[in-house]
């Protein structure tokens, strides 16, 4: 299974955000410039962390975002069923499959998705940026470190 670039970029601001000191707020600007990656892509994104409830947003002179919980508490395979469209990996609902009822892939399949997202469940947010050296990785992409 992979991920969408959404979902992808969805982590990205979390753990940028994961490294900060916890009453600084970022900049969508920073965490944009920091990966290389559209600002317009990130605004979307913070958007709707903040509509999750993972991230605490204030707009205008002074503003930016930062987490709304610790890094601890933010479970990485809740995070992907709630930012990910979907997790079907097939759809043989739509098209005319020829292979219906008696097809065995869908099952197997969503057992691959379950299997998956029970690992990403055994993970939090603070576990991505655990290593010293991970954390150092990060801290480079923040302009004040």
């Amino acid at each position: 299974m992979q991920i969408t670039r959404y979902t992808d970029y969805s982590l990205r601001v979390l753990i940028y955000l994961s490294a900060m000191p916890p009453v600084k707020l970022a900049r969508v600007t920073d965490i944009a410039g920091g990966y290389g990656i559209s600002r317009n892509h990130v605004v979307k994104v913070v958007h709707n962390l903040g509509r999750l409830g993972y991230v605490y947003t204030r707009q205008g002179r002074g503003g930016g975002i930062r987490l709304s919980k610790p890094p601890d508490k933010i479970n990485l395979g809740l995070l992907v069923r709630e930012v990910e469209n979907t997790l079907n990996p097939v759809d043989c609902e739509t098209m005319a499959c020829p292979l219906l009822p008696s097809c065995q892939l869908y099952t197997i399949l969503n057992q691959a998705v379950a299997a998956y997202i029970e690992t990403l469940d055994r993970y939090t947010l603070a576990d991505l940026i655990s290593e010293q050296g991970a954390l150092n990785q990060v801290k480079k992409l923040i302009p004040q470190y």
